[in-house]
């Protein structure tokens, strides 16, 4: 097959970043609902053509997106419970989330059979290939107090078959309620997507290079990482130390053992990218720097100080996945320290990198985000999930650095974060995305995620009061005046 790889990005449009956890709603966080239903509508009154979301996997305690415990597993926690309980008899409708999904469980087991049974048992057939691991590594860590995989008893740690076939005989109903919170997950997660595409907008997703150590992924494929015999590391991921860090960032993540994909032409990846593109029509990989080199680092340092660069094969995998997806419809997160390998990787394979305004106004004119920089093959931010919402930003600058923006950008009558919006529109960049607390005008206190940190993170959800009754209108405008609809 000829190589010619085409952008996924082909014409000018405008998005939105917005987690569905940020919905508003009466729950803990915000579920697949009504509430996304009407966030879509706002997006169409608003001529929006992209949402864009974090990944939505299943969460470790700290909620973070980014350690999930599944490559593949949607987020139980996204479940919308009036949505669930609209295939319910009213004899089992409560307030109780795992209650519904037991009470669904109950009038599935019924001898008649009924449509939502036979899209079920299809459910079951198509993601066989990664369900039933998921359900045995989610059951044995409840069954182990939430213990990491390494941790568990050898034979269970080892997956020696046995213990496995013990775990189904015993507690099929157990591992039947984790596979119906799957199929109740992806259902609500389907319906939403059908109905962004159906009002013109695309889903624009989110997934990271490297997966939890303590994830279903890593204890079924333990092949496939630098891990010993027990299954713990020997080198783990993070990046060197910069100018943001002293000591670097040491994330923890366990690192790909390039050699073991290649032997089966990367099938891991490959499904894992096709998995994903059921889930959302363009995907952002996180980190891509590190398909070209990887910062390893020995898994007994505690900061990322003595690690090193090793090369990943990242021309043989993505000319395995444009064998099988063409075009490949990522978008590749290249932010930090860039090298011109890693440009030519990504220019080789046509993908579209990121610019972020916030990071433009150093003094130096050929800083690569700011706006005379832009290329046309790229996305273009206010801000991203990382960092601060523009206000913040700005608030927290010298009034030097804040008259600097201002004689760049012009617009000296309007506030902050409105020139910041416009110049993201009227950038080159074929895509425009802008955090909804950008759109909301609000402080610092609203921040997504501050790196680094584990506590108070991905936590930030907006009321619909706070959406301003001529918010639309003004967006739309934005989006007539840069033609980006």
């Amino acid at each position: 097959m000829s190589l010619v790889p085409v952008s996924p990005l082909q014409q000018r449009q405008a998005g939105v970043l917005l987690h569905p956890t940020s919905l508003p709603g009466e729950g803990a966080q915000g579920v697949l609902g009504d509430d996304a239903i009407h966030f879509i509508d706002f997006l169409s009154a608003s001529r929006q053509s992209v949402w864009q979301i974090l990944p939505l996997g299943p969460t470790h305690e700290d909620g973070s997106p980014y350690q999930s415990y599944s490559a593949f597993a949607g987020n139980p926690r996204l479940i919308s419970l009036k949505k669930l309980q609209e295939w319910l008899p009213g004899a089992y409708h409560t307030d109780d989330l795992d209650a519904a999904i037991n009470a669904l469980h109950h009038f599935l087991e019924q001898p008649e059979g009924s449509a939502l049974k036979r899209k079920f048992d299809q459910f079951l057939l198509e993601q066989k290939h990664w369900l039933e691991d998921y359900a045995l590594f989610m059951l044995i860590k409840e069954m182990q107090a939430q213990k990491g995989w390494f941790d568990w008893p050898q034979p269970l740690r080892d997956r020696q078959h046995l213990a496995l076939c013990h775990l189904q005989q015993h507690h099929d109903d157990h591992l039947q309620f984790i596979r119906l919170q799957q199929f109740c997950f992806y259902q609500q997660w389907n319906a939403v997507k059908k109905i962004a595409n159906t009002k013109g907008i695309s889903i624009f997703g989110d997934m990271p290079i490297f997966v939890a150590h303590d994830s279903a992924d890593v204890w079924v494929n333990r092949s496939l990482f630098k891990l010993d015999g027990e299954g713990r590391p020997t080198v783990v991921a993070g990046v060197p130390p910069d100018y943001f860090s002293a000591t670097g960032q040491r994330w923890g993540n366990p690192v790909y053992d390039w050699r073991v994909h290649a032997l089966d032409g990367y099938r891991w990846w490959v499904m894992r990218l096709q998995h994903q593109l059921k889930l959302f029509d363009l995907v952002r990989i996180d980190h891509f720097r590190g398909f070209e080199a990887c910062w390893e680092i020995p898994v007994s340092e505690k900061t990322a100080i003595h690690g090193k660069w090793v090369v990943s094969p990242g021309e043989a995998l993505f000319t395995r996945l444009y064998q099988e997806i063409h075009p490949l419809p990522l978008i590749a997160e290249d932010l930090g320290t860039i090298t011109k390998e890693v440009i030519a990787l990504r220019q080789r394979f046509a993908l579209p990198g990121m610019k972020i305004l916030q990071f433009a106004f150093d003094g130096n004119n050929d800083n690569p985000y700011l706006p005379h920089n832009h290329e046309k093959n790229s996305v273009i931010y206010t801000g991203t999930h990382d960092n601060d919402t523009t206000v913040g930003w700005y608030n927290n600058l010298s009034s030097e650095e804040q008259q600097r923006i201002y004689r760049y950008l012009g617009w000296p009558t309007l506030s902050m974060p409105t020139p910041l919006i416009m110049s993201c529109y009227a950038s080159v960049a074929r895509l425009a995305v802008v955090p909804m607390q950008d759109l909301l005008e609000l402080g610092g206190e609203s921040r997504m995620n501050t790196p680094g940190t584990t506590q108070g993170n991905w936590q930030w959800r907006f009321a619909w009061h706070d959406i301003p009754g001529d918010l639309s209108e003004r967006l739309a405008q934005m989006v007539e005046r840069y033609q980006r609809g």
